[in-house]
């Protein structure tokens, strides 16, 4: 997060994991002082509003503009500038530096970007979170279309135009599943609680316009309550190591003749998990 100066988000972050319990001393007095640090240093990245400053959503055009400024600038200063940032894009592993460079293509001018972005997406062997950051670029550059994603478990069809370009903007049972994780875990495990919306949030983006994607979002209670106790499960082993199976399909209402479901959507959100542990 400080390397891609996400610093709001590294100030959410710590202040999260100073109300988590159990952890060594240590680590609260290392957290402390870097949060201390971080709100001295960058006032304006924290959380609460600067008396005198606009509201966060009324600085959102500002922030963007001045993102496209400063991506602009670098444009017009190293004429190799576009080519280094599809360069690292197209040939580098999924990182935050891929990432960041695909927020700033997004910004910059010319079509070559778009037409080498849009033909490089359609290759086969592209991790599908890279596939989705990069739709999300080509959306936020006003590109419109039909594309042919090719994943593992077969080709799926996108269009640009309808690309999710915030949590906010998928279909509401996204957000449900992880309410009722929070349901469970929310009070009593909040570190389980914000892992899995981080995973959450990565495997949604990795499965967007797939079938096993379509069926989720149309999903009835039932079916939402079996991604939700696939998610805690996934979860809860990778902190604790524990199974404990039995346990998490019973706060899911989860029932034996359900178990078949619960284990192929167990599954598919683990090996999310593995495809993302090699790149």
């Amino acid at each position: 997060m400080l390397e891609s100066e996400r610093y709001g988000e590294a100030m959410e972050l710590l202040h999260f994991l100073l109300q988590c319990q159990g952890q060594d001393e240590r680590h609260y007095e290392e957290w402390g002082s870097l949060l201390e640090w971080l709100e001295a240093a960058f006032p304006e990245a924290a959380g609460g509003r600067v008396p005198g400053q606009p509201e966060p959503d009324e600085e959102e055009p500002g922030e963007q503009q001045m993102a496209r400024s400063l991506a602009l600038a670098k444009q017009e200063e190293d004429r190799e500038y576009t080519s280094k940032l599809l360069h690292r894009v197209m040939n580098e592993p999924l990182s935050e530096s891929t990432v960041l460079a695909l927020e700033q293509l997004a910004h910059l001018e010319g079509g070559e970007v778009d037409e080498a972005l849009t033909g490089w997406i359609q290759r086969p062997g592209i991790h599908p979170l890279l596939q989705f950051r990069t739709l999300q670029t080509l959306r936020r550059r006003g590109v419109q279309g039909m594309v042919r994603l090719e994943r593992e478990a077969g080709p799926v069809e996108v269009e640009i135009e309808y690309v999710p370009l915030q949590n906010e903007d998928f279909p509401p049972a996204v957000a449900q599943v992880l309410e009722r994780v929070a349901e469970q875990t929310e009070t009593h495990e909040p570190t389980l609680y914000y892992f899995a919306q981080e995973l959450w949030s990565q495997y949604v983006m990795s499965v967007y316009g797939s079938e096993e994607y379509r069926s989720m979002v149309a999903g009835d209670d039932t079916l939402l309550d079996l991604w939700a106790g696939a998610l805690h499960q996934i979860v809860s082993e990778s902190l604790s190591g524990d199974r404990r199976e039995e346990e998490t399909r019973s706060m899911y209402g989860i029932t034996e003749s359900m178990r078949f479901q619960f284990e192929q959507a167990y599954r598919s959100i683990g090996g999310f998990v593995k495809s993302s542990m090699r790149f």
